[in-house]
Order: C-alpha cells, then structure tokens, then sequence
C-alpha cells in the first residue's frame, strides 16, 4: 500500500512538473512581442503579398490562356504551407529556450529537481509545440481572404495534423539547441536548416501530379525532384492540402505515418542528447 502511494505521489510530482514547464514555455512565448509580430505577419506577407502577386503565373495566365498545374489559384495551394511555415519558424526558435536556461542557471535548478529529464523536456516541447499550433491557427484567420471554405471537420484534420508537425519540429529544434551553445550561432544555423527544409518542401511550387514519376525527372531537375521526395516536411504540407483544399500530391497517408515516425524518432533523438547535458 505504501510502494502505490509512494508510485502515485510520484507520478503527480511528474506530472504537475509537466504541466508547470508547459505553461512556462507558453507564457513566456505570449510575452515575446517579436515573436507575435512575426507569427501574423509572417502569414499576410506571404498570402496577401506573394500569393496576389505570383497567382497569374501559377495559373498560366500572362500569355491569355488558362493552364492550370493544378486546379486551384496559387492563394489557395500556398495557403496550406503557409501554415506550415508558421508552425516551422515559430517550433524551431522555440527551442532556444533550451540555450536561454542553459545559459541563465534555470536549467541547472531543475535538472536537480525531481522530475525525470524526460519530463522536462516534454514539458518544453509541448510547450513549444502549442505555441507553434497557435501561430498556425493565425493563419486559418485568412482562409476566406484565400478562398479556402472551412468547416469544423476540416479545421478538426489540420489541428490534429498540425500538433504532429509541431511536436517533430519543436523536438528538431530541441536537437539544434543541443548543439548550439550562444543565441546568434543557434539564429543562423536554424535558417541554415529552415529555408532550405522549406522550400524544398514542394511549399511555393507544385510536382506536377498529371506526370509519372519518370516524367517528373524530366520536367524538372532529377536532384532537385530527389530532394523533395525526400524531404519529410513535403508530407507534412502535402497532408495539410489535402485537409484544407482537397488536394494531395501523395498518397494522404503517407503524411500521418512520415510525422508520428518523424516526431517520435527526433524526440528519442532530443532525449539522448538531453540526458548527456
């Protein structure tokens, strides 16, 4: 009787540390007034701005006849990854958090606390990760402007798909932290990781899905179609397309399975690294 008092004492300890360290990450992140900035800005530049502006060339309408790559206008096929990236800048720079207690001695103190350390970083990629799904959920504020209809199974998919994205990401960013010992060296290497992980995520151009797969590595550069197959946040985009608009470039499953693996195998990956600091 006492060993299960003593196991379920524990557990709360475990557990109220859990909740303490998540809602520390998301107050912290609620204070940070450039990081709010960005999470709307970051959307209206690239919906409002680029995807106005670079519509007509998408639909193939500058020499007077329509050709559609796919069929929707470039506003509702970037909007999807739009989400996205607002969930990859805000989950991978959430990790800094990591640098600032390693640097300031918070770290230090609950390293020495009873909770376990995967507690502890649990707690602050969940806390990473909800920030990052509400930077996401700024984005679906400009579905109407984009033209993408909404209704509540819709939004139900994309936050499930969006809390798996997030929670890979933030543990991604979690393993960069862990690597990187001051904020300007952890600044530049996670845009050295998040513009090209971006792009080549299939985000602002489309694989043509009429074309076989050989044909593709005709139209366009093989090393460059290589690259997007093998980039997992492709996936990730392309299952949140299928969500918003209806539309996948891949089989939709492959999205679920590419970021529960993905996310489970960097937070083993951010555990190891966590448990040698």
């Amino acid at each position: 009787m006492t060993a299960a008092v003593t196991e379920r004492s524990m557990l709360m300890v475990q557990l109220g540390g859990l909740y303490g360290l998540w809602l520390r990450e998301v107050k912290r992140a609620f204070r940070d007034r450039g990081q709010l900035i960005g999470g709307v800005s970051r959307p209206i530049l690239w919906v409002v701005i680029l995807g106005i502006g670079l519509n007509p060339y998408f639909r193939g309408e500058v020499y007077g006849k329509a050709t559609f790559v796919v069929p929707f206008t470039y506003l509702q096929f970037i909007f999807p990854a739009v989400i996205a990236l607002n969930i990859l800048f805000t989950s991978v720079q959430s990790a800094v958090s990591v640098i600032w207690d390693r640097e300031f001695g918070f770290l230090r103190e609950v390293l020495v606390s009873p909770l376990s350390r995967g507690t502890i970083l649990l707690g602050k990629v969940l806390g990473g990760a909800t920030v990052a799904v509400l930077h996401g959920c700024l984005v679906l504020l400009l579905a109407k402007f984009a033209d993408v209809g909404l209704t509540w199974p819709k939004v139900l998919e994309a936050l499930g798909l969006m809390s798996m994205l997030a929670f890979a990401l933030t543990s991604l960013g979690v393993v960069i932290a862990n690597h990187i010992r001051s904020f300007q060296g952890f600044g530049v290497f996670s845009n050295a990781v998040i513009l090209p992980l971006y792009f080549t995520s299939s985000s602002v151009f489309p694989l043509d899905p009429s074309l076989s797969r050989a044909q593709t590595r005709v139209v366009y550069p093989d090393w460059l179609v290589t690259v997007v197959e093998w980039n997992p946040l492709t996936y990730a985009v392309d299952a949140l397309r299928g969500a918003l608009i209806g539309f996948n470039q891949f089989d939709p499953r492959l999205g679920i399975v590419i970021m529960a693996v993905s996310g489970v195998a960097l937070f083993a990956l951010a555990l190891y690294e966590f448990r040698r600091v």
